[in-house]
């Protein structure tokens, strides 16, 4: 059985009548692979996020993660945004703590372990290149560090499954691919399930194992493509005609999605 499973899903945000964000989505992750899913603006790639963490209960089909249908948030997701979406008032460290603060077993625990569990935060943030800046405040960072960090506090549960939504999107160029790489290691080395919903066909290619792409609303999976390019990939990849001619393969789609 597929780690996380969308079987013939509807959902709206407007109840029965309300128009339909998808209708009759279907789409199987593994457990360990890396997913994009891709398609045209409003085809619902972040309804799908929604509904495979929790967020959103849908109006007819079936949602399960690790073999359990989904009727409340999925405690064991880790979850990251285009906004970092960092507290102010908060250390980097403390920001990823909050999590910790929140989930049980852990914040039962929080009092008891909390050096441990900074600990944890402060090897997280080495991993990615943010050693020595958890006393920092976000307003200290720039916007590639803040969602580097913003990735650590994804991961500080160590959740089985990451769910990334558009988390590079206002980025530059060169730090989103900085960040790419961050994710291409963090993956590797932990072999934790991701789904990452973007617009960047570049950074699906270079980062999925497989992509889903969507139709236009009411969003549905089209076509399903499986990324056979060797890992570890490096970014000189992108510069293949492999990797350029699946990038095109799968605009073209998108351009008759949209139609």
């Amino acid at each position: 059985m597929a780690f996380v499973a969308l079987e013939s899903v509807s959902h709206s945000y407007a109840g029965a009548d309300g128009a339909l964000a998808v209708d009759g989505l279907t789409c199987a992750v593994e457990a360990g692979e890396f997913a994009a899913v891709v398609g045209p603006s409003g085809c619902g790639k972040s309804t799908l996020m929604k509904l495979a963490t929790g967020l959103q209960f849908p109006r007819a089909g079936s949602v399960s993660v690790a073999g359990k249908k989904v009727t409340a948030p999925v405690k064991m997701a880790g979850m990251a945004f285009q906004a970092p979406t960092l507290l102010p008032w908060r250390t980097t460290a403390e920001n990823l703590l909050l999590p910790l603060e929140i989930v049980e077993p852990y914040r039962s625990a929080m009092y008891r372990k909390r050096g441990e569990f900074r600990g944890r935060a402060e090897q997280l943030l080495a991993s990615v290149g943010l050693g020595g800046q958890g006393t920092k405040y976000p307003w200290e960072l720039s916007g590639g560090m803040q969602q580097r960090a913003s990735l650590c506090r994804a991961l500080i549960h160590e959740p089985q499954l990451l769910m990334l939504d558009e988390p590079f999107g206002a980025l530059d160029a060169f730090t989103r691919e900085e960040l790419w790489c961050v994710i291409r290691d963090l993956h590797a080395a932990r072999k934790i399930t991701v789904i990452l919903v973007t617009h960047d066909l570049r950074e699906a290619v270079f980062l999925a194992d497989r992509i889903f792409v969507m139709s236009a609303r009411p969003g549905r999976i089209v076509v399903e493509r499986k990324i056979e390019l060797p890992r570890p990939r490096d970014l000189d990849i992108t510069f293949t005609s492999d990797f350029t001619d699946i990038v095109h393969e799968l605009r073209s789609h998108i351009v008759k999605a949209r139609q």
